[in-house]
């Protein structure tokens, strides 16, 4: 194990390539990934609650040598990927667009916040994260890339599918990264609720798989990592569910 590996490994995260890596966290096997340039660190999602938020920040600090995040990316805003956001004082949040408007309605918090409680958050904690949540406050309509520094990163409205704003995240490498959010599931099958759109999942998942080629590394929402022929029978599985071609 090489000196960067133990650093992120001794934080409880996966080092995935050269500044990039995530963690698996507790409760919904929920991923939140890190990307470290020379001058931005940027988080894609973070967390149930203000609490778990602030843990990630903490070892995201540790990982970076007390860097702090400057830059959020949300997958889609489901409360085991959000509500931790107002844990990062001052960080520039990014979402698909119409994500803003859509998490700065009282309305959603409060779904939000029950959906939370419903999956087993404490009532107290999932009603702070819920009423502190930081909407985004930039948004993506198909693709925009983000310079941290001796490193430029995509975000890419690939969406909709498993919801109807779904952002991803894909850091160039000797393999490239996507961060697939819950568009993609490895440790159970995808999670669609009222507000996935499955007719146009399978074409997410095309696009997807267009923008990080075969030899990508997949980051999924929920699960393992893994390749595009893994993105590839999910997104037959999820044609023949829908019904779709």
């Amino acid at each position: 194990m090489d000196i960067e590996q133990a650093v992120w490994a001794a934080q409880g995260w996966e080092r995935l390539a050269d500044g990039v890596g995530r963690r698996r966290l507790p409760g919904w096997d929920a991923t939140t990934g890190l990307v470290v340039g020379d001058k931005a660190v940027l988080l894609y999602d973070t967390g149930a609650t203000l609490a778990e938020g602030a843990e990630i920040r903490a070892q995201a600090e540790a990982i970076t040598g007390g860097r702090r995040v400057t830059h959020i990316a949300l997958g889609h805003p489901h409360f085991d990927h959000v509500l931790g956001t107002a844990a990062f004082a001052g960080a520039e949040v990014f979402g698909a667009v119409g994500m803003d408007e859509l998490l700065a309605s009282p309305r959603t918090r409060e779904e939000l916040c029950t959906d939370a409680v419903r999956q087993g958050v404490e009532e107290r904690a999932a009603a702070e994260a819920a009423e502190a949540l930081v909407a985004p406050r930039h948004t993506v309509t198909g693709e925009r890339t983000l310079d941290l520094g001796g490193r430029q990163v995509l975000l890419a409205n690939v969406g909709p599918g498993h919801t109807g704003h779904d952002l991803v995240l894909l850091v160039p490498g000797e393999r490239e990264t996507v961060f697939c959010g819950d568009l993609v599931e490895e440790s159970g099958e995808p999670q669609a609720g009222p507000d996935a759109i499955g007719t146009r999942w399978p074409d997410a998942l095309d696009r997807l798989l267009a923008l990080g080629g075969e030899d990508a590394l997949y980051v999924p929402g929920h699960g393992a990592v893994v390749d595009a022929a893994f993105v590839r029978r999910q997104r037959d599985e999820l044609a023949r569910r829908f019904r779709v071609s």
